[in-house]
């Protein structure tokens, strides 16, 4: 996929025709305005450039722009800090030729004797490029999608949620994690456009899923690495959990995810019953062999 002028070119026009020029103390001006939020000239003049440089900058042919000329891009377009990484990434010099051929990362017998020691209390999950789920402990596995029961290459967040439509039942936000899924990506591409995992997953599900399609379109970028999270479980009824995602330093691109509910809450004890049944389910296949 990587870097490439319609990428910067589509980020740059959606940030701009977000943004309300009376809101950012414009005049509506004699001629009236053909299109919806800020021109390109009003965007260099706050950003503190001129339009001809702004122009190339947006067409992508700048060779490189600075720090100093991305930060002020940021402030003109009042970009969140998730939007200013990305046009940072974005507008890094490309390096030429395909995308790399990463096999599927591994997860370290360390960080999977982790898993299992969070188990009966935690449910977790390790996640590596695209929102591939590279491994998850056995609560993990119970209060979502039974990702054992999936071949490797379908162990995906992002492709589960829209192209799987039981996660329409089992998140009853649906819309809202598609939205941050989308986000994510997105700020995932920023940072590793050369990445061939990442890039097939985007590219199937541009393919094959119009919802994601539109999103993707809007430009929007976020990385959340800590909220709520909403679950319809079949067994012990509505979950909220909050999640932190962990980022693994000695494991480029995998990221450990951890979920707990709020103490004394309906959740908490929601997350109890599972693992009880779990550790039921386990003494029975242990008398089984016996």
């Amino acid at each position: 996929m990587g870097h490439s002028e319609p990428e910067i070119k589509a980020f740059l026009k959606a940030r701009r025709a977000a943004l309300d020029p009376a809101e950012v103390g414009l005049p509506e001006g004699v001629v009236r305005r053909r299109v919806r939020g800020l021109r390109r000239e009003e965007v260099a003049q706050r950003a503190g450039i001129s339009v001809d440089y702004y122009t190339r900058i947006e067409q992508g042919r700048a060779p490189a722009v600075s720090d100093s000329v991305v930060d002020g891009l940021a402030r003109a377009l009042r970009l969140t800090p998730s939007e200013h990484t990305y046009l940072r990434n974005i507008t890094l010099p490309r390096r030429h030729g395909h995308a790399s051929a990463d096999p599927r990362p591994r997860v370290r017998p360390e960080v999977l004797r982790l898993l299992e020691a969070m188990d009966g209390r935690i449910p977790a999950f390790v996640f590596g490029p695209g929102m591939d789920v590279l491994a998850w402990n056995r609560l993990g596995g119970r209060i979502g999608v039974d990702f054992a029961a999936l071949p490797e290459d379908e162990r995906n967040g992002a492709l589960l949620i829209f192209l799987d439509p039981r996660t329409r039942e089992l998140h009853p936000n649906w819309s809202e994690v598609a939205d941050d899924t989308v986000a994510g990506l997105r700020a995932e591409i920023g940072r590793t456009p050369a990445n061939a995992r990442l890039c097939q997953i985007i590219h199937e599900l541009r393919e094959r899923s119009d919802e994601f399609r539109r999103r993707w379109e809007a430009q929007a970028v976020q990385e959340r690495m800590r909220g709520t999270k909403r679950y319809r479980h079949p067994e012990v009824g509505d979950l909220v959990v909050t999640y932190e995602a962990l980022v693994l330093p000695a494991d480029p691109g995998q990221v450990l995810c951890t979920y707990t509910a709020e103490k004394g809450s309906a959740s908490e004890k929601a997350l109890r019953a599972l693992a009880a049944g779990l550790d039921a389910e386990a003494g029975l296949e242990a008398g089984a062999r016996v």
